[in-house]
C-alpha cells in the first residue's frame, strides 16, 4: 500500500514544475551576464576555479563565473528533484516523468558542455550550442509546466482548437529556430567574447559582424511579418480567445525584441542591451512553446483551480 503522506498531489506538484521553469529562466540570465562582463574565463578550472581549488586569485571575473556555476548546481539539485516527486505525483503520468528526465539529461549535457567550453577558451562554436541548448531546456520546462495544470493521456479531453492554426503554430518553428541560429552566429561574431582584459583572448566566428548582423535582421523582418500577419488573420477569423492571446502576445515579445536587436546595433552593442536582448529572446522561445501548447484545449487537473486568465 502507498504511503499517503509520501504522495503528491497535483496542485503541489505544479510548483515544483514551476521552480524548474523558473530555474531553467535564471542560468540563461546568469550565463549572459558571465559572457557580457569578460567572465567566461574567471575561472580557468571546472568545476573547480583554480588548479582544483576555489580560494586562489579571486577576482571579480572569478567571482562572476563561479556564482553561475553554482546557480547550475542549483538547477541539478531542482531537476533532480522534480523528477524524484514526479514518482510520487497521484495520480502519476508517465508524460510528466518523461520530461523530467529530459531536463535532467539537458542539465547534465549542459553543464558538460560548459566544461568543453572553458577547457576550449571559450570556442566560439560550443559557446553558441551552449545558449541554444539552454533555450532548448527552457522550451522542455514550459512544456512540463503547461502538463502538469492540465489533465493528459489517453480517454483525456483533447480538442483542437484551430486544424489551421495547429499547422502553422507546428510550421512557426522553423524561422524562428533561424532566427535564434542566427542571433547566436551575430553574438557569436560581435565584440562580447567573454574574455577580459588580461586574460587569453577568446576567438570569434570566422566572419563579419555586420555581415551576420544583416542576415540576423532578414530572419527577424521574416518572423515579425510572419506573427504580425498572423494576427491580422485572427482579427478577419473567429478564432478562440486562447489563440488570439497567444499571437497577441508574440507580436509585442517580437516588436519589442526588434526595438531592442536594432537600437543596440546602432549604438555599437552596449553590454545592458546585450542582456535585454538575450532576456528578450528566451522570452520568445517561451511565447513561441505556450502558442503551440494553445492549440488545443485540455481539461484542468481537479485538483487546481482555475485563474481568469484564459489557458
Amino acid at each position: 500500500m502507498t504511503n499517503p503522506r509520501r504522495e503528491l498531489s497535483p496542485a503541489i506538484f505544479r510548483w515544483f514544475a514551476l521552480a524548474a521553469f523558473v530555474s531553467m529562466i535564471v542560468i540563461i540570465l546568469t550565463g549572459a551576464a558571465v559572457r557580457l562582463t569578460g567572465s567566461g574565463l574567471g575561472c580557468p578550472d571546472w568545476p573547480t576555479c583554480f588548479q582544483h581549488g576555489y580560494s586562489t586569485g579571486w577576482t571579480i571575473h572569478s567571482k562572476i563565473e563561479f556564482a553561475n556555476r553554482l546557480v547550475t548546481v542549483t538547477l541539478v539539485v531542482v531537476t533532480a528533484v522534480v523528477f524524484l516527486v514526479s514518482f510520487a505525483r497521484r495520480p502519476r503520468r508517465r508524460d510528466l516523468t518523461v520530461l523530467a528526465g529530459m531536463l535532467i539529461a539537458g542539465v547534465i549535457l549542459d553543464a558538460i558542455l560548459g566544461a568543453y567550453v572553458v577547457y576550449s577558451k571559450l570556442n566560439p562554436w560550443l559557446v553558441s550550442l551552449h545558449l541554444l541548448l539552454s533555450l532548448a531546456m527552457v522550451v522542455t520546462a514550459a512544456i512540463l509546466y503547461h502538463r502538469s495544470k492540465y489533465v493528459y493521456g489517453p480517454g483525456a479531453r483533447c480538442d483542437v482548437r484551430d486544424p489551421h492554426f495547429r499547422t502553422i503554430a507546428r510550421l512557426l518553428w522553423i524561422p524562428f529556430v533561424v532566427l535564434l541560429i542566427t542571433g547566436t552566429m551575430t553574438t557569436g561574431s560581435g565584440p562580447h567574447a567573454g574574455g577580459a582584459q588580461g586574460q587569453l583572448e577568446a576567438r570569434r566566428l570566422p566572419f563579419a559582424f555586420s555581415s551576420a548582423a544583416w542576415v540576423h535582421s532578414v530572419a527577424a523582418t521574416l518572423f515579425v511579418g510572419l506573427v504580425v500577419g498572423l494576427l491580422v488573420t485572427i482579427w478577419h477569423t473567429s478564432a478562440p480567445a486562447p489563440l488570439q492571446l497567444g499571437v497577441r502576445r508574440l507580436v509585442v515579445i517580437s516588436l519589442v525584441q526588434a526595438a531592442i536587436g536594432v537600437t543596440q546595433y546602432l549604438t555599437h552593442v552596449p553590454v545592458v542591451l546585450v542582456e535585454l536582448h538575450i532576456a528578450g529572446a528566451t522570452s520568445l522561445t517561451i511565447g513561441v512553446t505556450q502558442f503551440h501548447l494553445r492549440q488545443s484545449a485540455h481539461d484542468r487537473e481537479p485538483s487546481i483551480p482555475r485563474k481568469k486568465q484564459i489557458a
